[in-house]
């Protein structure tokens, strides 16, 4: 019988599809992050493995764990994934694409709208009873009708929020992403600027973009110092996209006006950590893809397609196609 490491509970429809497919399964319920020697040492009697969360799958766990027949993993992101090491040792990695992209933009939407109007500090005032006298000149926040939408990465999720945003608020749209989205510049009458002047003209920018050498710490005190004051930075991508020392700096000099965060550096975020309780600041647990809806489709995703490896059929959602070649 076929065995599969499941490294967290997941949605029963996904379960469900590796079981009617006759698998054995092993579901990791502890709360905790599994430390990679465990996660080898699970894996060693495992024919697959179906990650979900931010498991270290680098090039000592593939060396260690050379027999699998597959990794399939429940994000759409994969920094965490040596895709090289996989490839020498002929596994199939998958991802979960396309499905969260409404899910996602939807967060960022709601963070754009959030610092615009500081309602996560707004709210902790009135906890600590604060809601008193009434002034004309205090809680002020900024309108976004008319103004400028920056999104750096404009792929599926970059398109959504822009489509949300347009549609809400009448916002223009520039980006900047390593080739022209000519097909987002025609739906969204979308205008392609260099790095720079995505920084010096966005009034909103929000981040959606892989995490990689080049991306990693790319919006730090340069950047910020860069950007308007009264600019919000909006990040549901990866928290290594953005230095989260210098964010702090930006925010308490009033380099820029606020931030938004679903994802932080590192992650998950100290409750100790200032922007908790800086002004213009909201911060979410990475929930971008937290809907029912969406995990459910990410669920069934993921186990489609190890099923799809493990009967000798390509994956749907493969990162590394060329482990598919004559002597796969």
């Amino acid at each position: 019988m076929i065995k599969v490491l499941i490294t967290r509970k997941i949605p029963q429809r996904g379960i469900q599809l590796l079981e009617e497919a006759g698998y054995k399964l092993t579901i990791y319920t502890e709360k905790r992050s599994l430390p990679q020697k465990e996660l080898i040492e699970l894996c060693k009697n495992n024919d697959a493995l179906l990650s979900a969360g931010s498991n270290k799958l680098n090039a000592h766990f593939f060396e260690e764990c050379s027999h699998l027949k597959a990794v399939a993993l429940m994000s759409v992101g994969y920094d965490n994934v040596d895709i090289e090491a996989a490839t020498s040792y002929k596994i199939p990695v998958s991802n979960t694409p396309d499905v969260l992209s409404n899910a996602t933009s939807d967060v960022a939407f709601l963070l754009m709208l959030a610092v615009s109007r500081n309602a996560f500090q707004m709210h902790k005032r009135i906890e600590r009873g604060g809601w008193s006298f009434f002034e004309p000149t205090t809680n002020l926040g900024i309108e976004l009708k008319g103004k400028t939408l920056g999104v750096f990465g404009l792929g599926r999720i970059g398109v959504e929020l822009a489509k949300k945003a347009k549609a809400a608020y009448e916002m223009n749209v520039i980006y900047h992403n390593r080739n022209r989205n000519t097909e987002a510049e025609e739906i969204l009458d979308a205008k392609y600027v260099s790095f720079d002047q995505l920084l010096a003209e966005s009034d909103v920018l929000s981040v959606h973009a892989n995490l990689s050498n080049e991306t990693k710490n790319l919006f730090n005190g340069s950047a910020f110092e860069k950007m308007k004051r009264s600019a919000l930075f909006i990040n549901t991508a990866r928290g290594g996209l953005h230095n989260e020392a210098d964010l702090i700096n930006a925010i308490q000099n009033k380099t820029i006006w606020g931030a938004g965060l679903d994802v932080t550096n590192p992650e998950p975020m100290d409750k100790d950590n200032p922007l908790l309780n800086l002004p213009n600041v909201c911060v979410l647990p990475h929930i971008g893809s937290a809907t029912e809806e969406t995990r459910d489709k990410m669920a069934v995703m993921a186990a489609d397609n190890l099923i799809a490896a493990l009967s000798n059929k390509v994956m749907p959602q493969i990162i590394n196609r060329e482990v598919y070649n004559s002597n796969h």
